[in-house]
């Protein structure tokens, strides 16, 4: 054997991502004696530290396999090492982590019960049978526990609950799969769970411990359920029944939006909406989001469960104790956010018996606290294999984000106001927070700060720069302009959506932008929402934009979208123009009469340029949709009838003006009224609609490149998150040739406002 692979060689590994709760140590453990090298293994604050010694080939295989062999968990970014003296270390352990320095790590994402533990659940003979609170290194909570770094037991909720004997033998032993797991424990030493009244007051059958089946059986008899998961509540009821359903929209004055649902498991879901590979995938990930998948006719589904819509949101349970419950259901429930409408989802159990006790018949309670309440994530799928997100939540976050930019301040970015997130970056990587919500009332608002505080803390992060949107008015606004820091960056709402998408594809620009969304605030101090932009993370510029026309009303008209079909018809039809058919009878003449007149004078209408408001004017003029009960109705309804089968284009011209090109409707809407009136089905309007608008949209954006002398087109703003006009966008431009990047791991909504204004922020 050559000298040099006898020689003892030593060297220190720094491994860093998200490699803290996720098994990360005890597979180092287990490598490390199958190699056979000595040394030791820990976590702190920038990862996890490996020290080890042997034959300078054993040390070599050693370094070769460690990132490609981890733990399905873990997310490794980046291992460095380096030489150390040899001190004859011939055994490999496990030390207790370090509390010193900045952290620069951050625990992983809650992870769906593995495969694993469900066996054990479901066994009669484990010890753990039956047990809600199940989990090994695989699987289970983690970040909506932790409330330190390094992450350890005494650093999560669990640090209340000693370990068992049992317990304990398991977490010291290598070879079991629950060696080291933070979060570990048993009927013995564990969390417990118990049934509730609207008064808090425990509840308990005769002759029956199992909190679980009870609120099993009063679901079955249509009852209401508010359940303590992992992130929060759920109010739960069977999906079946319309009576029950629509007491619940009733007592969570939620009258329209679709309720998620989850299913038994993905037989179950299979009969309710149908499934792709990649929405199985989704379905059945780690990650177990809601997936938005197009519903089965004859489906065991009340119609209030989502009513007008042509896609279902299912997911599968997550938690152990949604297993059981699922199971002994036997049936879909539907299983909705824990909260009254534009509330926060509570997640204190007298937060929630306070704030849900008129929604609720029975409370399903635990006693292991939750740090940090997070909602369900929500995803759908293009071309039958992407995923788009749609909200990036539980199962997602704290993931890190790369920024393509190295050296930058660390920043904190405050976001937008609706589907409000925040990020924090620093030394090239980002953490974009859970979602937070809408940041229009005290509640949401406090959790979008408390939420900093968490995170500033976990990361010990003092931000230096904070970057916002440039609308005066938001509430993220005033909180970024009121923060201390070395720098504040105003960030325009429409360029974050361009950054954002460039930076999670590891790009810096410049490109193509076609940034569709409903409100942003121009520079110009008009409402922006239909731009095309040339820009990179330093800067943009707007080279065009929708047909500019009034609000009237401002704000109402975002409610009432028959007043954007006011508003385009006056622009496209001029002085006094008539209820549309479609609109007959359900809008007061008057009322329609002092609309128009306001949208010609411009008196309280500010000028938009919104695609997300012509959508809302279309879907007025064919009658779908003349108010809305939740943001973003009635361009959903709109989609949701579209014709597939249509191929037909209404006539959007693109046209040079001053200020760029200009995506001028005006024939459209006129068109739009025309086959109304000529009885066309709205289905085929609706695709028609759709497809011109998707040309048109390709159209321009090749016109932009060819004078940019740019081959990259993002596309990106919450209009986008409608499939049909993404996908028929997207594949226009591949098939002219140019490059299309759209989100993945973040939404195309404003939820990923506080990303795109980080990476501009670290680029400046």
């Amino acid at each position: 054997m050559p000298p040099e692979t006898t020689t003892p060689r030593r060297v220190r590994v720094r491994v860093e991502g998200t490699v803290q709760g996720v098994g990360f140590r005890p597979y180092v453990h287990r490598l490390a004696h199958e190699i056979g090298v000595g040394g030791f293994v820990r976590n702190d604050e920038r990862g996890v530290i490996v020290e080890v010694e042997s034959s300078a080939a054993a040390v070599e295989r050693f370094l070769q396999r460690l990132p490609v062999e981890a733990p399905a968990l873990a997310s490794v970014e980046r291992v460095r090492h380096e030489e150390m003296a040899p001190t004859g270390d011939d055994t490999f352990t496990i030390v207790a982590s370090t509390g010193m320095g900045h952290t620069q790590t951050m625990v992983g994402p809650d992870a769906a019960t593995c495969a694993d533990c469900r066996t054990e659940l479901f066994d009669p003979i484990d010890r753990r049978y039956r047990y809600p609170f199940i989990n090994c290194t695989n699987c289970g909570p983690r970040f909506t526990i932790v409330h330190g770094i390094p992450y350890d037991r005494a650093r999560t909720t669990m640090s209340g609950f000693a370990m068992c004997p049992l317990c304990l033998a398991e977490y010291g032993d290598l070879a079991d799969r629950r060696f080291h797991a933070e979060a570990n424990a048993c009927p013995q030493c564990g969390p417990t769970a118990w049934i509730a009244d609207t008064a808090g007051a425990p509840v308990q059958r005769v002759g029956d411990s199992d909190a679980v089946g009870h609120a099993a059986a009063a679901l079955r008899d249509g009852l209401i359920v508010a359940v303590k998961g992992i992130g929060g509540f759920h109010l739960a009821c069977r999906a079946d029944d319309e009576g029950v359903v629509a007491r619940l929209r009733a007592r969570k004055r939620r009258e329209e939006k679709p309720f998620a649902l989850m299913a038994p498991d993905l037989r179950v879901a299979c009969e309710l909406v149908e499934i792709s590979p990649a929405e199985q995938a989704l379905l059945s990930g780690r990650e177990r989001p809601i997936v938005l998948a197009r519903r089965r006719p004859g489906g065991a589904v009340a119609p209030s469960v989502a009513p007008e819509s042509a896609d279902l949101g299912v997911m599968l349970p997550y938690a152990p104790l949604h297993e059981l419950l699922l199971a002994d259901v036997a049936m879909p429930l539907v299983m909705t956010s824990g909260n009254l409408t534009d509330e926060p989802i509570a997640y204190r159990d007298a937060d929630a018996l306070e704030r849900l006790a008129a929604v609720a018949d029975l409370f399903l309670l635990h006693d292991r606290p939750i740090h940090t309440r997070t909602d369900d994530s929500v995803v759908r799928v293009l071309d039958q294999r992407r995923p788009l997100m749609l909200r990036r939540s539980r199962g997602y976050v704290p993931a890190a984000l790369p920024i393509p930019v190295e050296g930058h301040r660390p920043v904190l970015a405050c976001g937008a106001e609706l589907k409000s997130t925040f990020c924090l970056a620093k030394d090239g990587r980002a953490w974009v927070s859970h979602h937070i919500g809408d940041l229009q009332n005290y509640e949401t608002l406090s959790s979008f700060q408390e939420g900093i505080g968490h995170f500033e803390r976990l990361l010990d992060i003092s931000p230096e720069v904070v970057a916002h949107d440039l609308h005066p008015d938001y509430l993220s606004t005033g909180y970024g302009l009121g923060r201390d820091a070395v720098r504040h960056v105003g960030v325009q709402h429409h360029h974050a959506h361009l950054a954002a998408v460039l930076a999670e594809h590891g790009l810096v620009g410049p490109a193509v932008g076609a940034i569709f969304d409903g409100t942003g605030f121009g520079p110009d101090g008009t409402i922006w929402g239909g731009e095309l932009l040339t820009g990179d993370l330093m800067g943009f510029a707007r080279v065009g934009h929708l047909t500019a026309v009034r609000m009237p009303g401002g704000e109402a008209a975002i409610r009432e979208p028959w007043r954007m079909a006011c508003a385009w018809m006056v622009a496209a039809l001029g002085d006094e123009p008539p209820i549309p058919s479609a609109l007959a009878g359900r809008i007061d003449d008057g009322k329609w009469r002092a609309v128009a007149g306001i949208a010609r004078s411009g008196l309280a209408s500010p000028l938009t340029t919104s695609m997300g408001r012509l959508f809302d004017a279309v879907s007025a003029l064919v009658g779908l949709c003349a108010e809305v009960g939740y943001e973003g109705q009635a361009a959903v309804m709109l989609e949701a009838c579209v014709d597939p089968a249509e191929r037909g284009e209404l006539p959007i011209a693109v046209t040079d003006a001053d200020g760029g090109l200009v995506l001028d409707a005006r024939e459209a809407i006129r068109c739009v009224i025309a086959e109304v009136d000529a009885g066309t089905p709205v289905r085929v309007i609706a695709a028609r609609f759709h497809n011109g608008i998707a040309a048109a949209s390709a159209r321009a954006c090749q016109m932009v490149a060819e004078r940019s002398g740019l081959d990259t087109v993002v596309l990106s703003g919450g209009v986008f998150q409608n499939r049909v006009l993404l996908e028929g966008t997207s594949q226009r431009l591949v098939e002219a040739g140019l490059r299309v990047i759209v989100p993945e791991r973040l939404p195309p909504n404003d939820g990923a406002i506080s990303y795109g204004q980080a990476a501009i922020a670290a680029a400046s």
